[in-house]
């Protein structure tokens, strides 16, 4: 890992090389060398750093919105810190350059997978709290991450299955059906992959890492052809 290009793309001076090396080893790279020297794998990190996110995102939602209950403020944080917000993130901040992977997870596209990169994103925040503590973590969210969070992109996403009801319910269409149609992943990193139907039409397919997230990400996918269909 290029620690100084990482640090450049951040805007930080990041110190603790071995560190930030653990954020970005996916547990398949440290599961083929266990005869080798100890490679320790980012779920650890990706444990603190989803706390940390989680912290972070409300403080910053609740002063932003001094006037939103605390249903609306849930909602607008689930927003940001669900997979795909988090795999867009990296993605951005081009992550997947620098993740070990194993063999089989490299030839499988896994450089590119969502909830790969999610996690790394989240391991990467609990690397940046170990070295720059909370402060340090603040300063990058406000710096590189909430500023293109604005309404506009928090509404998009806000609750897009009871947006899609009404939607449609509106039009006297029928009634939506929503399906999970793939389950991937081991039992710690489960992918769930979700589909709506409406009268025999499949309107949207969605994934996340649990069944609510996939059926949200239909819908939302769902929504924006149904108003597609209507222009």
């Amino acid at each position: 890992m290029n620690l100084a290009e990482l640090g450049q793309t951040i805007g930080l001076s990041l110190q603790n090389k071995e560190l930030f090396l653990q954020a970005f080893t996916h547990t398949s790279f440290a599961h083929e060398r266990k005869g080798e020297r100890h490679q320790p794998d980012n779920e650890r990190l990706e444990f603190l750093g989803d706390a940390v996110l989680e912290l972070t995102v409300s403080e910053h939602l609740y002063h932003r919105f001094p006037h939103l209950k605390e249903g609306d403020l849930t909602r607008m944080r689930a927003r940001i810190v669900c997979e795909p917000s988090l795999a867009s993130f990296a993605r951005d901040l081009n992550f997947g350059k620098h993740v070990r992977l194993g063999k089989g997870e490299e030839l499988t596209g896994g450089r590119n997978r969502p909830a790969l990169l999610a996690d790394v994103f989240e391991a990467f925040i609990g690397a940046l709290y170990l070295e720059k503590g909370l402060d340090g973590v603040i300063d990058f969210m406000n710096r590189v991450i909430l500023p293109r969070i604005d309404d506009q992109w928090l509404a998009q996403g806000s609750d897009a299955k009871s947006r899609l009801q009404e939607a449609v319910q509106q039009e006297h269409l029928g009634s939506l059906v929503y399906q999970i149609v793939d389950v991937q992943g081991p039992a710690h990193d489960r992918q769930f992959v979700a589909e709506v139907w409406l009268s025999g039409e499949k309107l949207g397919t969605g994934a996340g890492r649990s069944k609510k997230e996939a059926e949200q990400q239909a819908a939302a996918e769902g929504l924006q052809r149904f108003q597609q269909q209507k222009q």
